[in-house]
């Protein structure tokens, strides 16, 4: 029987999460015009943002990426108005961390990032209870932006207030 009252209670707390991004989906309740661009030009976009190349599109789908990830982590890029990339590394505009970076550096490259200023992302931050309980240490210490879009979790380091969107 007390079991049942747990799995009652998680289920009321998944249905809370839910309700609670469906509400950003399209941007209805965002109050940054920064995050609110990002959805409307990032995340709602169905075509690629090509002022740069399609280069990193192509590196995300060759390291086995879902399309419409790289899809919107290519327009990131573009919507930062970032000239480059790095994948599970972290020296450019925006550091990609991917699915195989080692949850053990994940602090290492959060606080490089914070440090250099640069737009980080993690990827299948909900992949482990390790991986997931270390990116939630991350977003409590952060002090800036963060939108969590349950793929991926991207951690701006720049003058933007802290706020946390989970789309």
């Amino acid at each position: 029987m007390k079991n049942s009252g747990r799995s009652l209670k998680r289920r009321l707390q998944l249905l809370g999460d839910r309700i609670s991004r469906i509400k950003h989906r399209k941007g209805h309740g965002v109050h940054s015009p920064f995050v609110y661009g990002f959805v409307r030009k990032v995340l709602m976009t169905k075509s690629l943002c090509e002022e740069l190349g399609t280069d990193l599109y192509d590196s995300l789908m060759a390291a086995g990426v879902a399309e419409k990830r790289a899809m919107e982590l290519h327009n990131t890029l573009c919507y930062i108005e970032g000239q480059s990339y790095s994948i599970n590394d972290v020296e450019c505009d925006l550091s990609i961390l991917l699915a195989d970076y080692p949850v053990e550096k994940l602090r290492w490259a959060y606080e490089e990032a914070k440090r250099e200023g640069i737009t980080l992302v993690v990827c299948q931050p909900y992949l482990n209870r390790e991986r997931q309980n270390e990116v939630k240490i991350l977003l409590e210490e952060h002090r800036s932006t963060t939108i969590d879009n349950r793929a991926y979790i991207l951690f701006f380091n720049n003058r933007l207030p802290k706020q946390h969107y989970r789309l």
